[in-house]
């Protein structure tokens, strides 16, 4: 729909799509954390020797199958946004909220490459799909007048609220998982 003749649709590609891209860039993770964690981490546990042994325990005690229901969870929470983002025609907080930590959820994938200086899961698809499409879409929402404004506290909220999500997936998956 049309908002005046100098606005364009919001689409469901920028909408809808943010949750096809974000299955697209999970199942590069689906298809190489296990594995990654199992290779890497000895090695990252010496690299970073101030990280609390705690976290390395319990990093290096997720399974495949676990990490699967974690990534089923957060295709909930992505699957939410983008619906409120379609239903809203793009306008929803939550919506733009959750492009918002996607693309910097992709940043962060890249930080974390050039950390260990090699790939890292996730860091395949970040510069393929994550960061173009968040730009496209944030370009889209600009185009049909939707965009909200971008402060450094709403980047960070988003962030928060990723964060949080995932630990809360984590958290479901262990217990769905371990019993």
């Amino acid at each position: 729909m049309m908002n005046s003749s100098s606005e364009e649709e919001v689409t469901a590609a920028v909408t809808l799509g943010l949750l096809a891209a974000w299955a697209l860039h999970d199942l590069e993770e689906l298809a190489t954390v296990p594995g990654w964690w199992r290779r890497n981490l000895p090695a990252l546990r010496e690299r970073c020797p101030t990280v609390p042994q705690a976290v390395w325990r319990r990093a290096g005690s997720v399974d495949g199958r676990e990490f699967a229901v974690a990534v089923g969870a957060m295709a909930a929470v992505v699957a939410a946004a983008s619906v409120a983002g379609r239903l809203t025609e793009g306008r929803s907080a939550v919506y733009q909220s959750a492009l918002n930590a996607f693309g910097l959820h992709g940043l962060v994938h890249l930080a974390q490459a050039a950390l260990v200086r090699g790939y890292t899961p996730g860091s395949a698809t970040s510069p393929l799909i994550v960061v173009p499409f968040t730009l496209w879409a944030r370009h889209r929402l600009r185009r049909a007048g939707v965009l909200r404004a971008t402060r450094p506290r709403d980047l960070a909220v988003g962030l928060g609220f990723a964060g949080a999500a995932t630990v809360a997936a984590h958290a479901a998956a262990r217990r769905l998982t371990k019993g």
